[in-house]
């Protein structure tokens, strides 16, 4: 089973050698390709063969590229994720709206929950009021209590003046967690055979992401809350270590395992979900 999360750095070349992904810098240091879940390419002064790019797609790598500011910017995905991708993709399209707008529901109900445990984790009073919120959410979030529970979250959480999209150390570091976090479901959707591009409640037409959008919401919470508890300035020791959220343990259907595991186990419970129109059988992990 996969759990590392390999992070490049420095201007190196990387190559495939006899099952190993082989690093060649000021020293030679070698992984055992079936052992890496994430590589993450910080430095753009990184050479890899072809051979190895291959090998990193046969064994399901999530591999993440970054641009000259260190921040993520693309990912290596195969063209198809498995044997009968386009027989998911034609169930995919025939998904019911109705079932789909009650999952969406339930993903957003999930999500106002772990922003509500953080809250009250914290001491902070608006706890109750993101718990009410989360009782009023009615099929495809209507009434927006996701938009309400986000505003009074954050507020809460980093202060009144703190709004998402300024150019804040804050911000940085959400947006950096939350891109590596994307990167994984976007892997685990892909796997599953699911179109990314089709999704629920996130429907913009410049987003390869949008499922993978819809999904990642409840799981958010879990990067809001090592910054909130965590830094002052986006080093590169920093950002090592919002990708190391992916090997933290969680609780999820009664068994501790890490955030990478949890996150293919609540994709497969969605996608049954839908598939079912059963919303309850979605399985989230535990704050």
């Amino acid at each position: 089973m996969s759990w590392r999360v390999v992070i490049i750095s420095r201007r190196c070349k990387l190559e495939y050698r006899l099952g190993y992904l082989v690093c060649r810098g000021e020293e030679v240091k070698k992984v055992f390709l079936p052992e890496i879940d994430t590589l993450l390419v910080e430095s753009t002064g990184v050479a890899m063969t072809a051979a190895l790019l291959c090998e990193l797609v046969k064994n399901k790598v999530n591999v993440v590229f970054c641009d000259e500011k260190h921040s993520p910017l693309s990912q290596l995905i195969a063209l198809n994720g498995r044997h009968d991708a386009s027989g998911c993709l034609r169930r995919q399209i025939a998904w019911r709206e109705e079932a789909k707008q009650r999952a969406w529901a339930q993903i957003v109900r999930l999500k106002i929950l772990r922003q509500s445990a953080l809250l009250a984790a914290v001491g902070l009073s608006q706890a109750a009021r993101l718990e009410q919120y989360a009782a009023e959410v009615v099929p495809g979030d209507e009434t927006n209590r996701e938009g309400h529970a986000a505003k009074v979250y954050f507020n809460a959480l980093f202060g009144l003046p703190f709004k998402r999209g300024d150019n804040t150390f804050l911000n940085g570091a959400l947006n950096y967690g939350y891109a590596v976090l994307l990167s994984a479901f976007n892997r685990e959707l892909v796997t599953e055979g699911v179109n990314t591009h089709l999704g629920i409640a996130h429907k913009n037409e410049f987003n390869a992401f949008n499922f993978s959008c819809d999904l990642m919401e409840p799981f958010r919470i879990l990067v809001d809350r090592f910054v909130f508890q965590t830094g002052q300035e986006l080093t590169a020791d920093y950002k090592h270590a919002l990708c190391d959220l992916l090997n933290q343990k969680v609780r999820i259907g009664g068994e501790m395992t890490t955030v990478l595991s949890a996150v293919g186990i609540y994709c497969r419970s969605v996608l049954d979900a839908v598939e079912t129109d059963a919303p309850e059988k979605i399985v989230c992990y535990e704050l």
